[in-house]
């Protein structure tokens, strides 16, 4: 192990946060959604390609196809998250989209934190002429006030 890792180990959490979507339905549970879908749709297809209207059964093709397509763009972004730790000496922010993580390290003595000009703007962190927007996975309401409790903590490090 090197010795970042090792530090990282050592270093306590002061306070942790993940934010992520709100996702009702587990990956196995959409993927039996659509599996139904398409059996059903399928079988009315046939049903009505042996009365006699063949070209049903391609434009269920069609349509099975786009559901499938909408439900995959879906799916890459079930999973996306944003985690802000705060340690002593260093306040990390994890964002992961579609399966690609960003990560951001800031000494939090020099972060600024301004909460958007209206509720559906996103949070922004300023340090050292770097910019980035966090909270995007939290809901409009609790913006401002999780920019308020982010900067508490900030301030507890100073």
């Amino acid at each position: 192990m090197h010795a970042t890792g090792l530090l990282a180990e050592q270093e306590p959490v002061l306070k942790d946060w993940l934010m992520k979507r709100n996702c009702s339905v587990s990956p196995r549970q959409f993927v039996y959604f659509y599996i139904s879908l398409a059996l059903f749709s399928l079988l009315i297809a046939f049903l009505l390609l042996l009365n006699g209207a063949w070209l049903v059964l391609p434009f269920t093709g069609i349509e099975l196809l786009s559901v499938g397509v909408a439900f995959v763009l879906y799916a890459r972004h079930a999973v996306d998250y944003e985690r802000i730790r705060l340690f002593p000496n260093r306040l990390v922010i994890e964002q992961v989209s579609a399966e690609q993580l960003t990560q951001f390290e800031f000494n939090p003595r020099w972060v600024r934190v301004e909460a958007g000009a209206t509720p559906r703007d996103r949070i922004t962190l300023v340090s050292r002429g770097q910019t980035i927007m966090i909270g995007q996975h939290l809901a409009q309401y609790r913006r401002a006030q999780f920019a308020g409790e982010l900067r508490a903590w900030l301030t507890r490090c100073g």
